[in-house]
């Protein structure tokens, strides 16, 4: 078979597949696919509620995280005054503490606002492809 047989073969072939996906469905509620292998599906319950989950994390994490920062500070300080080697030590764990609750910090807002994003691009495609779906159907009706 010569390169151009093969292919035009193998687009009438998937012009074929992508009729028959726009125009219907199988019986068996798929193209053709088994349980174990669906489509991705998007619950935008779901994601909804993992994203404000993450974003009442951050929210506590904010507040409950910081409260003994102040006190582990004032500790750190007078025992380094007070001649105590505990105290530099005391203060390198106030700043170790800080920086690992800003990296948590961070890690939950990207968290909640890349979910709340993917949710509303989600939407926004979800609505673009029923539009264009619409406009391939009236086409159809048209040139029938």
């Amino acid at each position: 078979m010569t390169f151009d047989a093969e292919w035009a073969t193998i687009r009438a072939e998937a012009t074929q597949r992508v009729d028959m996906r726009l125009n219907s469905l199988p019986a068996e509620g798929g193209s053709g696919s088994t349980a174990s292998q669906t489509d991705l599906a998007v619950n935008q319950n779901h994601i909804g509620a993992i994203g404000h989950e993450a974003y009442e994390v951050r929210t506590r994490l904010s507040k409950d995280g910081d409260m003994a920062r102040s006190s582990t500070f004032d500790a750190a300080i007078a025992l380094t005054n007070g001649n105590f080697e505990s105290g530099s030590s005391l203060l390198k764990v106030h700043d170790r503490w800080n920086t690992h609750m800003k990296t948590l910090l961070d890690a939950c807002g990207q968290i909640s606002n890349h979910l709340n994003y993917s949710a509303s691009a989600t939407a926004k495609d979800d609505q673009q492809i029923e539009g264009e779906m619409l406009a391939v159907s009236k086409l159809d009706e048209l040139l029938k």
